[in-house]
């Protein structure tokens, strides 16, 4: 075994002992890219056959664009780890299908706040637009700071389908020719199909924005607006009622 200060006063061992360890860090990340479809859950609805897992609509990938702006990625993880304690507080194991669609993904291990990866439908659209004007009015014990603005700012809409166009880059099913809508009606069924389509993106966003109004404000659609529909749908795609308690066992 080679001491410490033999391997820091000879350069070209501590080279190769460095491109050792590299290699085998490499190998650890790399190999496991080749297994990934047997890892990524194919969860599909056992009454209709489609995907359950759909990309964000319009309005609730502008909310993701604002999460991450907002860096609420420094305090919130949204990774339900399968330990018991955890499936008590925020329910069922995240699955990695759930964030195939994320860029970048959100799993980690921060938690200066609560986990979000289930907090779709946990609270009202008021109880979200609340707690990002001022935290500390609903829960008294928060160290998260307010966030005022979003319920004032306009969502910025003229960017939204190269937004779109970017991610179908690298692999969300957003579609722009009518061969891939209809290959997205097959995989998630009409009314997905209708929200993942580019050409009609703003009609889409602005459609969800006045029949959902998450910021309870119908003159204008805000930042705020944008945001708690993303939260809102966080953890609601599958539905863990319809699959056995052992089903999802078999990916990991």
């Amino acid at each position: 075994m080679f001491k410490h200060e033999t391997i820091e006063t000879n350069s070209g061992l501590l080279i190769v002992l460095t491109l050792v360890a590299i290699s085998i860090g490499g190998l650890v990340e790399i190999i496991p890219l080749h297994y990934i479809d047997e890892t990524v859950e194919d969860v599909r609805d056992p009454d209709t056959g489609f995907e359950m897992v759909r990309p964000y609509s319009p309005l609730e990938l502008r909310g993701f664009d604002i999460y991450k702006r907002e860096g609420c990625y420094t305090c919130h993880s949204q990774m339900v780890r399968p330990f018991r304690d955890e499936d008590l507080r925020y329910g069922h194991y995240s699955l990695a299908a759930e964030s195939k669609y994320d860029h970048p993904f959100q799993w980690g291990s921060k938690r200066t706040g609560p986990d979000l990866a289930r907090v779709g439908g946990k609270y009202s659209n008021e109880w979200h637009v609340q707690h990002m004007i001022a935290p500390r009015s609903v829960v008294p014990e928060s160290i998260m700071p307010n966030y005022p603005w979003l319920a004032e700012t306009d969502l910025q809409l003229s960017d939204l389908q190269d937004r779109m166009i970017a991610l179908k880059k690298v692999g969300v099913p957003y579609s722009r020719t009518t061969a891939e809508y209809e290959n997205n009606v097959k995989r998630f069924g009409e009314a997905v199909a209708k929200t993942l389509d580019i050409n009609m993106a703003e009609n889409n966003l602005i459609a969800q924005a006045n029949q959902g109004n998450y910021d309870g404000n119908k003159a204008k659609i805000t930042e705020m607006e944008a945001l708690v529909a993303y939260l809102q749908v966080l953890g609601t795609m599958v539905d863990f009622d319809k699959f056995d308690e052992e089903h999802f066992i078999q990916f990991r």
